[in-house]
């Protein structure tokens, strides 16, 4: 596939106020230079050890975000440069986050990730956990929630697809609406992200849209 092509096109096709991740996990440094050369910036990884070689390895004006399942003890490989973690899915690892952070003298944006999917191998935060852990992010200075992350069940059915999208983007509203300050709502990959554009996501995580088939 042609990796600038593939960019270009995306850019001109989202609306100008959804962000796109561009998914580069086990892509080539090469790779992923096509896509920086054709402007874009943000690039998601899923291993925090293949993100921190990358890291070493590109340009510094990259923002890389994790948006895989992340394990706490990992956490301390990232902290000093990563710009968004999309799956915070514990308070166990929010304070972990934190703690890392506070040792790089850094704020680490964080996503909560929600459990919308009719999948049990998909990790998340049920709408109760997600409304104590906001309760409680007051307490953790270097951590700033910008906002909910959820990936919905992976179906060919789009009207399944755009219920969990609905429902995701009714629970930000209402916290936005209780003055929780809010800024990204991610949602959207691949094979949903028009469902997901559709239904309120100013955030999505491209990768076989860019780069072409995964490899595994």
């Amino acid at each position: 596939m042609n990796i600038v092509s593939n960019i270009t096109r995306l850019l001109n096709e989202i609306p100008s106020t959804v962000e796109l991740v561009t998914v580069s996990k086990t892509k080539s440094n090469e790779e992923i230079m096509q896509a920086y050369n054709a402007g874009q910036r943000v690039f998601g990884e899923n291993k925090i050890q293949e993100m921190t070689r990358k890291y070493e390895e590109l340009p510094k004006d990259i923002q890389w975000h994790m948006i895989g399942h992340v394990q706490s003890n990992k956490v301390r490989y990232m902290a000093p440069y990563v710009s968004l973690i999309h799956g915070v899915d514990s308070l166990k690892l929010l304070k972990e986050i934190d703690k890392q952070a506070h040792k790089n003298n850094r704020i680490i944006d964080c996503l909560l990730q929600i459990q919308i999917a009719d999948e049990e191998s998909k990790f998340g935060l049920s709408i109760e956990a997600c409304h104590q852990l906001i309760d409680m992010a007051h307490i953790y200075r270097y951590v700033n929630i910008k906002g909910l992350m959820g990936m919905a069940t992976y179906t060919k059915d789009q009207n399944q697809i755009a219920r969990e999208f609905e429902g995701l983007k009714k629970l930000y509203d209402q916290l936005i609406h209780q003055n929780i300050h809010l800024e990204i709502l991610s949602m959207g990959m691949s094979g949903d992200y028009p469902i997901a554009i559709q239904k309120g996501s100013n955030m999505i995580r491209l990768g076989s849209k860019i780069f072409g088939p995964r490899n595994y």
